[in-house]
Parts: structure tokens; C-alpha cells; sequence
């Protein structure tokens, strides 16, 4: 991942030149999101989750993926989001978060978005909903509508990083 690529707030074109950003958009709900397309490892339609006990409220529980075993996140419980079926669209999106593979539960890929940097807007000082402003890194107009662009390191306290890491061991 290119560390000039998404920033924080503020800081949306980094260094002087545009540079080209490719992401992968997907949906929660109506609204539609994206993330820098090489942290994104594979998308997999819903398999059996393990449930797992004394875990925080959006974890759904663990896959076995090849061999490995993937925390599976929520995406609506984790933004406060009110829950719905699993339907055709639900998929999995497996990620590299913080050097370890998480598995986050979205309603739908839509597809993979190439966008230059200079097109990327910093998110609003204040940001509605239950969304911490954190891991949002930017907005992009598409298609006449708002993709909110994420940062999936940002999403989770250092505490649960580590904890998702024991998971898999």
C-alpha cells in the first residue's frame, strides 16, 4: 500500500502530484464505501461462521478459510447500523488489517473504482451517524453519490488489532 495514497483529513493530496488510486466500493445499507484495492485479499460469498463466546458485539465469530482462521466482522453492528438478512449479495471481504487477515461482512461489492487523488475531498469536521471520523479518509463524488473512503487499520484500537490477531493463532 502506497503510504501517500489515503490520509487522514487535511491532507487528501499528499505530495505534489495526482496520483492514481484504485479502490474497491461496496454497500452498507444505501450508502457506499470504499477501500484502497491492495488491502482488500479476496471477496467470498457468505460460508458458516463460528460463533464465539465473550466476543465484542460485531463479531459475528471465525471461518476457516484454506486452512486459516479469519475473524468475520460485522460492518453494520461495528457502525451502528441496524441489521438485516444475509441475502444473494452478502458477501465477505477479506482484508489485510494491521498485518493480519480480518474477514468484514458487507451487503454487496460493487466494483473497482480508479480515481486520482485530487478528487478526493477531506471529510466534513462533523460526521453524522455513529461512524467515529477516524478511519474516514475522504469522499469521492460518484456517479452522483458520496463513496466514503475508509482506512481499515484505522477502524479498530490498537487493543482490538490484537485481539483479532490472537484469534487466528
Amino acid at each position: 500500500m502506497s503510504s501517500t495514497a489515503l490520509v487522514k483529513s487535511g491532507d487528501v493530496a499528499v505530495s505534489g502530484k495526482d496520483q492514481l488510486i484504485q479502490l474497491v466500493s461496496f454497500m452498507l445499507s444505501s450508502e457506499e464505501y470504499g477501500v484502497e484495492v491492495l488491502k482488500v485479499r479476496e471477496i467470498i460469498r457468505m460460508p458458516s461462521i463460528t460463533k464465539m463466546p465473550n466476543t465484542p458485539h460485531y463479531v459475528e465469530g471465525i471461518i476457516n478459510l484454506r486452512g486459516k482462521v479469519i475473524p468475520i466482522i460485522s460492518m453494520r453492528k461495528r457502525f451502528g447500523l441496524c441489521e438485516s438478512e444475509y441475502d444473494s449479495h452478502t458477501r465477505i471481504m477479506v482484508m489485510d488489517v494491521a498485518g493480519g487477515l480480518t474477514g468484514f461482512v458487507v451487503d454487496a461489492v460493487s466494483e473497482v473504482i480508479r480515481i486520482h487523488s485530487s478528487e478526493i475531498q477531506p471529510p466534513p469536521t462533523m460526521v453524522s451517524g455513529n461512524i467515529d471520523q477516524e478511519f474516514i479518509t475522504g469522499v469521492f463524488n460518484h456517479a452522483e453519490r458520496l463513496l466514503i473512503i475508509m482506512d481499515v487499520d484505522r477502524m479498530f484500537s490498537a487493543q482490538e488489532r490484537e485481539y483479532f490477531g490472537s484469534v487466528g493463532d
